[in-house]
């Protein structure tokens, strides 16, 4: 069990991330330094930093249980992953950087205004408290292994580890900070491959060929199966539409593109995180087919615990220290990036327009770090009420679930700003309902028939028809001729700011 040496490591590790991300965020005086980094961050870090947001406790957990009880399909999707961010690159980041927007929602108020702001940004914010609930629910998994402690006291240490530097040091703590623990949980899971393969007899090479045998290491599933996630088709296109859903309009991603010093950096950070996500899922995929040959295959109440109990129970002392503070690595980016990015859709979206402070770069900070509070509050509240659901599920995929249903509405109503000449605000109400509504009844009623993995595309499918038939009609029945208002181009108009543009 946990030792005197173990928890040293980990102590030492929470509080010198807490000091650390303190110090960086010393000097700010406005809400673009505070939730932008006065767009100066070097593109390697929020590279590092975005990877870090998008997988961080549900990789290192989740993902070897993902191929403890299957196989190495889910690597298909990751080609999807890099299909979108090709795609968000080259369509959708030019468009954020012509103009001073502070989220991913500001967008589609140029076109369609400010109501559509704040529901695209609504849609966010719900979803990011549902999935990232799941991933703090993960994260005090391996803890009350190690101390013994509760679910639920468990998840408040580490939102608490946590909220001291997000509420002080702001997202360029929060990127510098995800940029180190990336590297710290990458180490863990060679680590624990090198763990596995002292404990194995016959090491790496017994491993693979048991797992030949078994069929676990099967890459590819060239069938065409609705109901079945990890396909090729599911991958490519599926995992497309979902990495543009997440990597195109979610504020949690975008945000961090818009800390790149230009548009040629953003590009950079987006594009090489799609190849990091493809080396990081193979190697926690590796570290489950190597947990299932030292298990034997065994049955576990959750597959999210088998990693963390490997931790626990097979490692020695100092090296398990290590362990779970790699596992605290990658909860903290998570957990920190969520609620930053959370607070920034608020304080930009919903409270300076009510109150009329949208040029008040310092009341913006100040209502930003309140809404940094009542976020980590939610989130750990969320957390908390996942506790009984929990059972038999992988974390990755409750999340990845959850997310899906509503990236597809998302996506649409960017899709409908882009590409259609008739859409208007209301067409893109209705087409947003519409595309979530569907994907909803599907996954209530229709799961086992089609696949999570689908659900982005038919969401914006939806979304996209429906928006442009109800613009279609009204724009008819109004007379508004091609090239009106309703047809523009969705070019943001620019903010005074004292800042000199990117």
């Amino acid at each position: 069990m946990f030792t005197g040496l173990d928890l040293g490591i980990l102590v030492v590790y929470m509080l010198g991330v807490s000091v650390w991300g303190v110090w960086l965020g010393r000097g700010q005086t406005g809400g673009r330094q505070y939730f932008l980094g006065s767009r100066s961050l070097p593109w390697p870090a929020v590279m590092l930093s975005v990877v870090a947001t998008e997988t961080s406790t549900l990789t290192f957990l989740s993902i070897p249980g993902v191929a403890y009880l299957g196989t190495l399909t889910f690597l298909q999707l990751t080609i999807g992953y890099l299909l979108g961010r090709l795609v968000v690159a080259w369509l959708l980041l030019p468009r954020y950087y012509r103009g001073e927007l502070e989220t991913a929602y500001a967008l589609l108020e140029a076109r369609f205004g400010r109501s559509t702001r704040k529901l695209t940004s609504g849609i966010f914010m719900l979803t990011r408290l549902l999935s990232d609930s799941v991933r703090l629910f993960a994260t005090a998994i391996p803890l009350a292994l190690v101390t013994g402690w509760s679910y639920p006291f468990s998840i408040v240490v580490v939102a608490v580890a946590t909220l001291i530097y997000t509420y002080f040091g702001g997202i360029k703590a929060v990127v510098w900070v995800d940029a180190f623990q990336m590297g710290l949980y990458v180490a863990g899971a060679l680590i624990a491959g090198v763990a596995l393969h002292l404990a194995v007899a016959g090491g790496w090479g017994e491993i693979l060929t048991a797992a030949g045998d078994a069929g676990k290491l099967t890459m590819l599933d060239t069938s065409f199966e609705l109901g079945t996630a990890y396909t090729l088709w599911a991958g490519l296109i599926g995992g497309a539409f979902l990495s543009m859903g997440s990597h195109g309009t979610d504020q949690l991603i975008v945000q961090r593109l818009l800390t790149c010093r230009n548009l040629a950096a953003s590009r950079k950070a987006l594009v090489w995180s799609g190849v990091a996500v493809m080396v990081q899922f193979f190697l926690f995929l590796m570290v489950g087919i190597g947990l299932w040959a030292y298990y034997g295959g065994r049955a576990f109440d959750t597959t999210d615990e088998i990693f963390a109990r490997f931790i626990v129970e097979a490692l020695p002392a100092g090296v398990r220290g290590l362990l779970i503070a790699a596992v605290f690595a990658a909860a903290m980016s998570s957990l920190s990036s969520s609620v930053n990015a959370l607070a920034s859709a608020s304080a930009y979206d919903i409270w300076a327009p009510a109150v009329g402070a949208e040029q008040d770069d310092r009341r913006i900070l100040v209502a930003g770090r309140a809404f940094t509070l009542l976020w980590a509050g939610l989130l750990v509240g969320g957390a908390i009420l996942f506790i009984p659901a929990s059972r038999g599920q992988t974390a990755v995929e409750v999340a990845l679930s959850v997310s899906s249903l509503v990236y597809g509405g998302l996506l649409g109503a960017f899709a409908l700003g882009i590409f259609s000449l008739r859409a208007d605000a209301r067409s893109v109400l209705f087409g947003v309902i519409a595309g979530i509504a569907t994907v909803t009844l599907i996954w209530v009623f229709l799961r086992a028939q089609v696949a999570w993995t689908w659900f982005p595309l038919l969401g914006s499918a939806v979304t996209f028809g429906i928006g442009s038939a109800l613009g279609r009609r009204r724009s008819a029945s109004s007379g508004s001729p091609p090239g009106s208002t309703a047809g523009r181009s969705p070019t943001p108009s620019r903010r005074p700011s004292s800042r000199r543009g990117t």
